[in-house]
């Protein structure tokens, strides 16, 4: 089976310059947890609504004025949408993330896929137990 075969379809993004609160609009009137986000036409990283929560709420930044660059996630880990929904599952376990941008072969993003994506569309129940235990595993911290 194929990621295309599962991923959430149409991606909606937002501007590295754009407020936090204007991030958090934008999620709470799509019902998703994730944007990615763009620089330009160049994808540099992902906004997601546990950033938001650790980096901005929990450190007491103002949402009205902070903006998303300051707290996304730099980089975008993805997959292409014509990979196997295994290698989708090697990615969130080896990352120990919950979501994936899924990008077309010129690398613009077509899609979401989540650990519910896995849960709920891919009748494996080893593979998404597999991936749930590991992306749920407590980071390991070096001392």
């Amino acid at each position: 089976m194929k990621i295309s075969e599962i991923m959430t379809s149409s991606v909606e993004i937002i501007s590295a310059d754009a407020t936090i609160e204007q991030a958090a609009e934008k999620m709470r009137s799509l019902d998703v947890g994730m944007l990615p986000v763009y620089e330009g036409d160049r994808m540099i990283g992902t906004i997601t609504d546990r950033d938001i929560t650790i980096r901005v709420t929990a450190e007491g930044l103002d949402p009205t004025t902070t903006s998303v660059s300051e707290a996304m996630t730099e980089g975008v880990v993805h997959c292409r949408e014509d990979e196997s929904i295994e290698r989708a599952a090697e990615l969130m376990e080896e990352r120990q993330i919950r979501r994936l941008v899924v990008v077309d072969e010129d690398n613009r993003p077509v899609g979401i896929v989540s650990l519910g994506d896995l849960a709920v569309r891919v009748h494996d129940d080893r593979l998404t137990g597999e991936v749930t235990e590991r992306v749920s595993e407590p980071a390991k911290i070096r001392r």
